[in-house]
């Protein structure tokens, strides 16, 4: 056997558990952290899985070049990245065509979400970096750059969650699945990106790669609806997380500021 040969998997789910212990309908393990880059307008940090994205947001600002801005409304421009150490062979520093081809599903899974016409003239910059991947990267990036845009205090019609269902058949029958791994999506027969504002449901992304009848769609839809809900209320509590603190603080300060007054009466 090659020293780097690849040992095929006998199978991505047994007695309904997962390759990494996960059941088919759990997310995997999901961390959120928001305003961790003091010169961004706003931004957040998010560990789903393996994967770890930055995402910033600068703006509204003025358009350069002036001819692209709009009269009545504001623009959107997003750059999703892959770091070079991201993946297990080094990607290319240069940009790929799958990072440009992202960056227009990130830029169009979060725009109908802001009031773009609260910013006319003006052009909001998102920009995506990958730290580690393991896949699911553009569902993790809307995660992280919806929660960028409301720390940056851009007015939104609502957060904006993704997640990924797939459908994987070693061993058979195919079976539906929640939010899916490197490997998953690798051996996989199918994967269905959905993003989503979960206040009315309206959708902002849906793809898919593969072949599904309708009752396997109607049931990855729902499993996707089940792990938006999840993630959506994971998104409130980190942006809730930030500003508890700066209330606290606040207070604090308030508080002694008025002894500071008393003491000196």
């Amino acid at each position: 056997m090659a020293l780097f040969e690849t040992i095929p998997l006998t199978g991505l789910i047994e007695n309904g558990i997962r390759t990494d212990g996960r059941k088919i309908d759990d997310l995997r393990p999901v961390s959120l952290e928001v305003g961790i880059l003091p010169k961004a307008d706003g931004s957040a940090l998010i560990n789903m899985g393996k994967n770890k994205i930055l995402a910033a947001v600068f703006g509204p600002n003025e358009v350069h070049p002036r001819h692209l801005a709009k009269q009545n409304t504001g623009i959107v421009r997003c750059s999703y990245r892959m770091s070079t150490f991201a993946v297990d062979e080094r990607k290319s520093p240069a940009p790929s065509r799958r990072e440009v081809e992202l960056s227009m599903i990130i830029r169009q899974s979060v725009e109908p979400t802001i009031f773009l016409e609260y910013y006319p003239k003006t052009m909001i910059e998102l920009y995506l970096q990958v730290l580690c991947a393991d896949g699911g990267t553009r569902c993790a990036c809307i995660n992280a750059a919806s929660l960028a845009l409301a720390d940056a205090g851009i007015a939104m019609k609502d957060l904006v969650a993704a997640v990924a269902v797939g459908k994987i058949d070693r061993p058979d029958p195919p079976t539906i699945v929640l939010d899916l791994s490197d490997v998953e999506d690798k051996e996989g027969i199918g994967d269905m990106p959905i993003a989503m504002m979960p206040r009315n449901k309206e959708i902002t992304l849906l793809q898919f790669d593969g072949t599904l009848t309708p009752d396997e769609f109607k049931e990855a839809y729902e499993l996707g609806l089940k792990g938006i809900n999840e993630l959506y209320e994971m998104q409130k509590t980190a942006l809730y997380e930030k500003y508890a603190v700066i209330q606290e603080n606040i207070e604090q300060n308030n508080g002694k500021n008025e002894s500071e007054e008393q003491s000196n009466e």
